[in-house]
């Protein structure tokens, strides 16, 4: 065949293709990403809705949130009181929700039989009823036949997708047992994950990971996490704790964007008879002088005691003997 012939031949193959040859590749061919710019002044003319509170002060709306301690601190009881305050519109410690919202809670690791009995607490011990059935959502492993999808896949996001729709709180506990793709302390392992999380605040919802605490008592793994966080909350053990006690642990907020004053402070929580008792920091030091005082130890003792300063100790000294006059 001539070259000239040869052209020919291509040119009809050509004109005389089918609809869908010829878009085919249209078809196949990725999506082109493209970007919204704006500029400063029409970016300032958007209406955009101020941010409320799923929980005043520490959760937003689109809010990204981190819980975290050592394991049987009391994680998972102040999970569960948030997300149960949350989906009734009532408090817990310090925080209020303003309304009732939906929540999910997809839990990655407690019996089903523990987890009946802390829910039954919690609701008990707040004292408040659900909007709708539906205003608490719960996933649990024991209820599922082929297990809890890996939340640091694509296919895993999938699966949850259809059940996070409606909630405008996810809790995720914990990230150990339900991200089980890539290495904890590696950053590059976290990316699916927070990609994930900031589609879904993307989407206007707010979520809470819950975590543990590593061998130096930060979060475990990587630090890349708290990056996109809004409030990181730690849960730790008081000096003077004693194992009877139960759940009792102090509350920090380590990052609080937005959160100032007296709502920031560090405080004390402990579960008495199915509710919470709450104390400043500096009202169990008070307590813990006053004690140390009454048995005869010196300042510099009870300053070593509790690893405060003198000057501190002979403060809170003056208080005691003032608020006994």
């Amino acid at each position: 065949m001539s070259l000239q012939e040869s052209d020919t031949l291509i040119k009809a193959i050509v004109e005389n293709a089918t609809p869908f040859s010829k878009g085919a590749y249209i078809e196949n061919s990725p999506p082109k990403q493209t970007l919204v710019v704006d500029t400063l002044p029409d970016f300032l003319s958007y209406h955009i809705p101020p941010r409320e509170f799923v929980l005043e002060p520490i959760i937003p709306t689109q809010g990204l949130v981190m819980l975290y301690a050592y394991r049987g601190v009391g994680k998972t009881h102040t999970a569960l009181a948030i997300a149960v305050a949350v989906a009734t519109g009532g408090t817990v410690f310090h925080w209020k929700a303003d309304k009732p919202r939906k929540v999910l809670y997809i839990d990655g690791e407690m019996p089903a039989g523990t987890m009946q009995e802390r829910l039954a607490q919690t609701v008990q011990q707040q004292g408040l009823e659900l909007p709708a059935d539906d205003y608490f959502q719960l996933i649990t492993p024991d209820r599922q036949e082929y297990g809890l999808p890996d939340i640091a896949t694509k296919e895993g996001q999938a699966i949850l997708a259809p059940f996070l729709a409606a909630a405008e709180l996810i809790v995720i506990d914990n990230l150990s047992t339900l991200c089980r793709t890539g290495k904890e302390n590696e950053a590059d392992g976290w990316l699916p994950v927070q990609q994930w999380v900031l589609e879904l605040r993307r989407q206007g919802k707010s979520v809470l990971l819950v975590h543990h605490a590593g061998k130096g008592g930060q979060q475990r793994g990587t630090s890349r996490r708290e990056d996109i966080l809004d409030t990181v909350i730690l849960l730790k053990r008081p000096e003077d704790y004693n194992s009877s006690e139960g759940a009792r642990f102090e509350v920090h907020l380590e990052k609080a964007r937005g959160i100032f004053g007296d709502a920031a402070k560090s405080f004390e929580a402990t579960l008495i008879d199915g509710g919470w008792a709450t104390k400043e920091l500096a009202d169990r030091t008070l307590e813990q002088v006053a004690a140390l005082t009454k048995d005869g130890c010196s300042v510099r003792e009870i300053a070593e005691e509790l690893g405060i300063g003198k000057s501190k100790v002979s403060r809170l000294q003056q208080k005691i003997r003032e608020a006994a006059l």
